[in-house]
């Protein structure tokens, strides 16, 4: 079963927590602080899940920008709040289960010094190469990998992002050799793999949709548990004979510990309800995402497990970050 199952499966107990919401409430604005820039897609999933949690409570739910660092300036910016269900993150892969493992100082645990409330939203990956590269399906990709060790590059978003992350687990589940060139943003690496310079990429699905569409990348394989709607012919890791290297981009809702259990039952049944409007979904899926909840415990659960498989994937791929 994969994780995306297991978090939708444990969605099904959120209908038990609903009567927390009669327990507790906001009695004034609530702060959503998202750690990366307005635009992308973990800022348009929490401005979408504002709105509607704010007409759910009766409060504002406002949302805040606080970027840096990775993530880590936002994430500490809700860790130092008070615990009392009025601020919010949306913390992410990176942020809540990568980051912990590359960065010595951050200060803070998100494991211990945030409380998980509800999953929010997935994210897949595809593995993109430039035409010219003699490749034209994955197995092709894997063997001409194999056969000139150390000769093909990719591009990422920067030592330590998600472009970055993910590619390394599937080098390292696939056994290849390829080198990494790390651009200031997923944008630039995006450009220089069409143009050449970089032979491939790892990307989100949305960002590299256009230019797979257009012809000027390839698609071979994507990195979620099933295939995209969006790339209904690109197989899956699992179909390419690689399942350990399936992996998703996620977003998920948490609050400072310490917070309330009727705060925290009342958020989790409120993040439910939101998350099962179909006109929500269809939003969010606009913008490459695909909205799911979970119950507190099962966040808990697949947080430990990305932990566990990133702080691998860092460790076996001597990651740093500058």
């Amino acid at each position: 079963m994969t994780h995306r199952r297991s978090l939708l499966l444990g969605a099904l107990a959120m209908p038990a927590l609903a009567h927390a919401q009669t327990a507790w409430a906001p009695t004034r604005p609530m702060r959503f602080v998202v750690p990366f820039p307005a635009g992308g897609a973990t800022d348009i999933v929490a401005r979408v899940m504002a709105d509607r949690m704010g007409e759910k409570f009766g409060q504002p739910v406002v949302v805040e920008n606080r970027t840096g660092a990775g993530g880590n300036i936002g994430v500490e910016a809700v860790v130092r709040s008070a615990p009392d269900g009025h601020t919010i993150l949306m913390g992410t892969t990176g942020t809540l289960t990568i980051n912990p493992h590359l960065y010595a100082n951050m200060g803070f645990s998100p494991a211990t010094d945030l409380a998980p409330i509800s999953m929010a939203f997935t994210t897949d990956s595809v593995l993109i190469v430039n035409p010219a590269v003699p490749a034209q399906n994955a197995a092709e990709f894997l063997a001409l990998a194999r056969a000139r060790p150390g000769t093909l590059s990719y591009g990422s978003a920067g030592s330590g992002s998600s472009t970055h992350m993910v590619t390394e687990l599937f080098r390292l589940v696939a056994g290849i050799q390829v080198q990494h060139v790390p651009y200031r943003g997923s944008a630039p690496a995006l450009n220089d793999t069409v143009a050449g310079t970089v032979n491939f990429m790892m990307d989100q699905v949305p960002s590299a949709l256009g230019q797979i569409q257009g012809g000027r990348v390839r698609a071979l394989a994507i990195t979620g548990p099933r295939r995209s709607r969006l790339l209904p012919d690109v197989p899956t890791m699992a179909e390419i004979g690689l399942p350990a290297a399936e992996s998703t981009s996620w977003g998920s809702v948490m609050a400072p510990a310490g917070t309330p259990p009727a705060a925290i039952a009342a958020l989790a049944a409120a993040c439910a309800e939101v998350l099962a409007q179909p006109a929500v979904l269809e939003r969010l899926a606009t913008a490459g995402a695909d909205g799911v909840s979970s119950t507190p415990a099962a966040l808990a659960a697949f947080m430990a497990s990305e932990s566990t498989k990133w702080a691998r994937v860092v460790r076996e791929a001597s990651i740093t970050v500058n």
